[in-house]
C-alpha cells in the first residue's frame, strides 16, 4: 500500500524574484541552449537589454547604441535619458518595477511587464548597470541577482545614458558560445525597424535608410526577385513585398513594436489574409489562397498600444486590439493593405501582370500535384504505422501535457546501427529520430513533384509537417547526423540540397544543423576525453600523459548508446547551416550540385584534403 505523502505548512515556501527566475529560466528566456541556435537563451538576454535601449530611441532619446561581445562578456551602452539615479537598483532587481508601466512615457514599448533586465540580472554570473544623467552617475553590481556593490551618486562628465555589462551564468548556460552571425541578424532587424538608429557592434556600424525594404533585400537577391520590392508605410504600419522566381514556399517576416515575432501571431495572420483578399479583389477572381501566397517574400511591422504576447520571449503576438482608439489589428491591417497595395497595383499594371502569371502557374502546378499529394499523404500515413523510419518524441505522441516546440529536435540519420544508437540514447521526451535508407536522391533542378514521388522525401516532409510551409513545423531543430567520412559528407550535401531546393526558409530561420560527433576517444583507467579534432586529440594525450588508449570512431554506428548520450545531451555540439547572402540559393545549388566544373573540383579537393590527410595519418 502506497504511503501518503505529507502536505503541511513546511511544504509551502515563497521564492524571491531571483530564485524564481533561476528555478524556471524557460518561463523568461525560452530554451537555454549553447548558442548554436538563434533562439537560445544567451541571445534572449542580449535582446532584453537591447529592447530597453530601443524604447529610449523610440521616445526620441539617443540615436546610437553600442554593443560589445568579447568571449562570454556582453556590454550594451545607449545614449538615452538614463535610469533615474535613485532607482537604478530597483529597476534591475525588483519585479513589477519600471518606467514602462507609465503608458505616457512608453506608449508603444516592446516590454511592458518590467521583467526583462531582472531576468538578465538573475541569470548572470556578473551583472553591472550604470546610469548617467544630469551630469551625475551611479552604478550597481550583482552576482546571480544578489547585489554586491552600489556606488554613491557622483559627478560625471560622461554622456547621459545607460550601460549594462553581464556574463551569462555558467551554472544555467553550461557550455555556451556567442555566434556573431545571430547577433548581427538581431541587430540588423533592430535598425531595419528603427530608421535613423545606428547600432555599433564590436566596432562595426549598422544603419538602415529604407526599413523593411532593406530587410527583404538582405533576404533575397536582386536576380531572384520577380519585381522590385513594393515598400508601403504609414503611421504604425509598414510592409515590403515581392515574389521569388525560384522559391516554392511563402516567406513572411513579422514585427510588433520593433520585436521580431518569429512565431507570428494575430498581426501576421491578418496580413496574410489581407494580401490574399486584396489580390483577389484586384483581379476579381477567387484564387486559392495558397496559390496567391506561393513564392511570396514579404514583411510587415506594426505598432500596438500595450501589446500582449503569448510568452515572455515575445515571439508571438496575442493582441487583437491596436489600442489608442484604432480599430482591431485585423481591420487596421486589412484597411491599409487594401488601400495602399491596391493603389500600387493600379499604378503598376506590369507588376500586377507578373503576380497574376505567378498565381496561374502556381494553380497549374497545384492541380498537377493534387492527385500525387493525396496518394503521398496516404502512403506516409501507412508508412508511419507500419515501419520505424520515424521514432517520434513524447511531446508529439501526446504523452506530455505541454507542447513546447522550442525544445524539440529531429535527428536525420542513415543506417540501422547509427539510428539505433541515437534512438537508445536520446531524450525520448523531446528528441525524435528519422532513419534514411541509403543515400537520398539528388534533387537539384527537380520540381516539387519529386518530393511526393520519392518515398524518403515524402516521409521526411510528412514527419516535419512542412507540406504547406514551415508555420506548423513539428521540430524546432532539424539535425543531420551522418558519419564524418566521404559518404557521410555526401549524404549531408544531398539533404541540404533538398532543403535549399524546396524549403529554404528552414535554413533562413535557423532550424537546420549538422551534428558534430567525436572523431576520437582518448582514455586511461581514470579519465576519458572525447575529441572532435586532431588538436583536441593532441591535448588529451598531453593531459593524460603516458600511453592512453586511442580509438578512432569511423562511423556513428561504432559509438555505443551509453557513449552517444554524451553527444546528444547537454554537451551536444551543433554546427548551424547558414546561407551566405552574397551567393543566391540558385547559384549555391548550381555550384555544389550542378555540372562538375573546374571551380567545384578545386573547392572539393581543397576542403577534403585536411580530412584525407588525417585519415592517412591514422
Amino acid at each position: 500500500m502506497a504511503t501518503e505523502s505529507k502536505y503541511t505548512e513546511d511544504n509551502i515556501r515563497s521564492l524571491d524574484w531571483k530564485e524564481h527566475i533561476r528555478m524556471r529560466p524557460g518561463m523568461y528566456i525560452g530554451k537555454l541552449g549553447d548558442g548554436s541556435s538563434p533562439d537560445d537563451g544567451i541571445y534572449i538576454l542580449i535582446k532584453e537589454v537591447l529592447d530597453n535601449c530601443i524604447d529610449e530611441f523610440v521616445m526620441g532619446a539617443g540615436k546610437t547604441i553600442e554593443v560589445s561581445v568579447k568571449d562570454t562578456s556582453v556590454t550594451v551602452r545607449d545614449y538615452g535619458r538614463g535610469i533615474p539615479l535613485g532607482k537604478v537598483v530597483d529597476v534591475v532587481s525588483k519585479m513589477n518595477t519600471g518606467g514602462k508601466y507609465d503608458s505616457k512615457a512608453f506608449k508603444k514599448s516592446v516590454g511592458l511587464n518590467g521583467v526583462g533586465t531582472k531576468a538578465v540580472n538573475a541569470l548572470s554570473n556578473y551583472f553591472k548597470v550604470q546610469s548617467i544623467r544630469d551630469n551625475q552617475m551611479t552604478f550597481a553590481e550583482f552576482e546571480r541577482g544578489e547585489l554586491t556593490h552600489k556606488s554613491d551618486i557622483e559627478t560625471s562628465s560622461l554622456r547621459k545614458g545607460t550601460k549594462v555589462t553581464f556574463t551569462p551564468d555558467t551554472k544555467i548556460f553550461l557550455k555556451y558560445k556567442f555566434r556573431s552571425e545571430y547577433i548581427i541578424k538581431m541587430i540588423k532587424n533592430y535598425v531595419y525597424l528603427n530608421t535613423g538608429l545606428t547600432i555599433i557592434y564590436n566596432g562595426e556600424k549598422y544603419f538602415s535608410e529604407n526599413g523593411l525594404k532593406d530587410l527583404l533585400e538582405e533576404n533575397i537577391a536582386d536576380e531572384s526577385m520577380l519585381f522590385p520590392i513594393v515598400h508601403l508605410l504609414e503611421d504604425d504600419i509598414e510592409i515590403a513585398l515581392t515574389y521569388s522566381k525560384a522559391q516554392y514556399s511563402e516567406e513572411f517576416h513579422s514585427f510588433v513594436n520593433g520585436q521580431h515575432t518569429t512565431q507570428g501571431g494575430t498581426h501576421q495572420n491578418a496580413y496574410r489574409e489581407a494580401v490574399v483578399k486584396t489580390i483577389r479583389d484586384y483581379f476579381n477572381k477567387n484564387y486559392d489562397a495558397s496559390d496567391v501566397r506561393k513564392s511570396i517574400v514579404t514583411a510587415v511591422s506594426i505598432k500596438v498600444m500595450e501589446p500582449v504576447f503569448e510568452s515572455q520571449t515575445k515571439t508571438k503576438l496575442g493582441s487583437t486590439e491596436m489600442g489608442g482608439g484604432l480599430p482591431t489589428v485585423r481591420t487596421f491591417i486589412n484597411d491599409f493593405v487594401k488601400r495602399k497595395f491596391d493603389n500600387y497595383l493600379h499604378r503598376n499594371p506590369d507588376v500586377a501582370e507578373k503576380i497574376q502569371k505567378k498565381i496561374i502557374q502556381a494553380e497549374k502546378e497545384r492541380k498537377e500535384l493534387s492527385g500525387i499529394r493525396k496518394l503521398a499523404r496516404d502512403r506516409a500515413k501507412k508508412a508511419n504505422l507500419h515501419n520505424k523510419k520515424l521514432r517520434d518524441c513524447r511531446i508529439h505522441l501526446g504523452d506530455m501535457k505541454k507542447d513546447n516546440r522550442l525544445d524539440t529536435t529531429l535527428f536525420i540519420t542513415e543506417g540501422d546501427s547509427a539510428s539505433g544508437s541515437i534512438t537508445k540514447s536520446r531524450n525520448v521526451n523531446t528528441q525524435a529520430v528519422f532513419s534514411l535508407k541509403g543515400k537520398p536522391l539528388n534533387s537539384y533542378g527537380l520540381s516539387k513533384k519529386i518530393v511526393y514521388e520519392n518515398e524518403e522525401f515524402n516521409l521526411l516532409q510528412s514527419a516535419l509537417n512542412i507540406e504547406d510551409g514551415i508555420e506548423n513545423l513539428r521540430y524546432n531543430n532539424i539535425v543531420i547526423a551522418t558519419d564524418a567520412d566521404v559518404d557521410g559528407m555526401h549524404i549531408r550535401l544531398l539533404l541540404i540540397t533538398f532543403f535549399l531546393q524546396f524549403f529554404p526558409e528552414l535554413i533562413k530561420e535557423g532550424h537546420l544543423y549538422i551534428l558534430e560527433t567525436p572523431l576520437f576517444r582518448v582514455r586511461d583507467k581514470k579519465e576519458t576525453f572525447y575529441c572532435y579534432s586532431e588538436q583536441e586529440r593532441r591535448y588529451a594525450i598531453e593531459k593524460l600523459r603516458g600511453k592512453p588508449e586511442i580509438t578512432r570512431f569511423k562511423g556513428l554506428g561504432e559509438i555505443s548508446p551509453d557513449e552517444f548520450v554524451h553527444f546528444i545531451g547537454n554537451d551536444i555540439r551543433l554546427d548551424p547551416v547558414m546561407l551566405d547572402k552574397e551567393m543566391p540559393i540558385e547559384k549555391l545549388l548550381e555550384f555544389y550540385m550542378g555540372k562538375n566544373t573546374p571551380d567545384r573540383q578545386k573547392f572539393i579537393i581543397q576542403n577534403l584534403k585536411v580530412e584525407l590527410d588525417l585519415a592517412e595519418e591514422l
